[in-house]
C-alpha cells in the first residue's frame, strides 16, 4: 500500500505533480470554496491520495455508501498526505482510503509495530480524536524498493540490504515527499545505511516512476506491491528484511463525527469483501485495461452484493 502522504522545499515538485495528476491548478479537488469548505450535515465528503490504486478505493467507498442511502461528494487526486490529512482535520473531506503502517508512522514518530494486528492497535491509539479507522481489510499493498531484472542480476541484489556498497553510485526514485518520509530516504538511510548518489523527485508509484525505471534514469524506484507494472517488466521487488515497510492494510480514515452505524456497516463490509489479489485485480482493470475507476468500482460492489 501504505501506501506515505510539509512539502516545504519540495513544493514546486508536488505542485507539477499535482497538475499531471488533476489536469490543471484550476481542478484542484478541494476547489472550489478552499481548504475551509465542508460538508453539509449527512453528506459525506470522499477524497483520495493522487495515484490510481487509492482513487479506485474511494470510487469503491462512495459507491458503497451512495447504495446505503448516504448522500456522497467526492474530491479525489488531492495529493500527498501531507496534504489530504489537513483537509480531512479542517473538514475539506470526511473520509479517505488509507494504509494502516504509513499511517501509524504519520501520526505517532515512534512507531514501532510491523505486523498487522499490533499496526492497527497502534494506529488506533495513534488517531488525533477527530478521527477514527474503520475495520481493516485483508488487502496490503507496500511500498517497495524495486530494480530491473539485469540491474538486480549485476549488481547480485535481492534485498535492500545488498545495496549498501553499491547505493554511493546509484539514482533512487520516489514521489517527492519520499525525501523526508520516515520510509522513504531518511529510513533507508537509518535501517540499511544507504547514501543514495541522488535522489529523484517523481510521482507517487505512477507510470513516470515506471518510465524511469525502464529508461535508466534511476537505477532504484519506490513502487507498490500492487502495481501490475512490475510483473508486466519483470521488474524485481527486494526483500525488506529489517520491516521498513510496515503491514499495510487498506482502512477507511474517517472523521468521527460523521460515524453512525449505516456508515460504519457499509464501509466494514468494503473492508470483509477486500483482499490483497482482489485489490492488485481491480488496479490491473484501471491502469492496464485502462477502465474507468468508478466502473471498476460499480462492478466491484455489484458482484458483491454491496451496490
Amino acid at each position: 500500500m501504505n501506501r506515505t502522504r510539509i512539502v516545504l522545499a519540495l513544493t514546486a515538485s508536488a505542485a507539477m505533480l499535482a497538475v499531471a495528476a488533476c489536469g490543471s491548478a484550476s481542478n484542484d479537488p478541494l476547489a472550489p470554496g478552499g481548504a475551509t469548505t465542508t460538508s453539509a450535515n449527512g453528506t459525506i465528503i470522499v477524497g483520495s491520495a493522487n495515484f490510481p490504486e487509492n482513487a479506485l478505493l474511494a470510487e469503491i467507498y462512495a459507491g458503497a455508501l451512495t447504495a446505503k442511502g448516504v448522500k456522497v461528494e467526492k474530491k479525489l487526486n488531492i495529493g500527498s498526505r501531507e496534504v489530504y490529512i489537513p483537509a480531512l482535520r479542517d473538514g475539506s473531506i470526511d473520509l479517505i482510503p488509507e494504509y494502516t503502517g504509513v499511517l501509524d508512522q504519520y501520526f505517532n514518530k515512534n512507531a514501532k509495530a510491523t505486523d498487522s494486528p499490533s499496526v492497527y492497535a497502534e494506529l488506533k491509539a495513534a488517531l488525533p480524536a477527530t478521527l477514527t479507522v474503520l475495520d481493516k481489510s485483508t488487502a496490503e499493498d507496500k511500498d517497495a524498493v524495486v530494480v530491473t531484472k539485469e540491474t538486480a542480476a549485476k549488481l547480485g541484489l535481492k534485498s535492500i540490504g545488498d545495496l549498501q556498497s553499491k547505493a554511493k553510485d546509484l539514482t533512487l526514485g520516489g514521489p517527492p515527499e519520499w525525501k523526508t518520509r520516515p520510509t522513504g530516504v531518511p529510513g533507508l538511510k537509518k535501517l540499511y545505511n544507504l547514501d543514495f548518489k541522488t535522489f529523484r523527485a517523481l510521482d507517487t508509484g505512477g507510470p513516470l516512476s515506471v518510465q524511469a525505471l525502464k529508461n535508466g534514469q534511476v537505477d532504484a524506484v519506490d513502487l507498490f506491491t500492487t502495481d501490475p507494472s512490475i510483473a508486466d517488466n519483470g521488474f524485481v521487488i527486494l526483500n525488506d528484511p529489517k520491516s521498513l515497510f510496515a503491514a499495510q492494510n487498506v482502512v477507511p480514515l474517517i472523521t468521527k463525527s460523521k460515524v453512525n452505524a449505516v456508515i460504519s456497516d457499509a464501509l466494514n463490509a468494503v473492508s470483509a469483501k477486500l483482499d490483497t489479489a482482489t485489490l492488485g485485480e481491480l488496479v490491473k482493470e484501471v491502469v492496464v485495461d485502462k477502465k474507468d475507476a468508478s466502473a471498476v468500482a460499480k462492478e466491484f460492489l455489484t458482484k458483491n452484493g454491496l451496490g
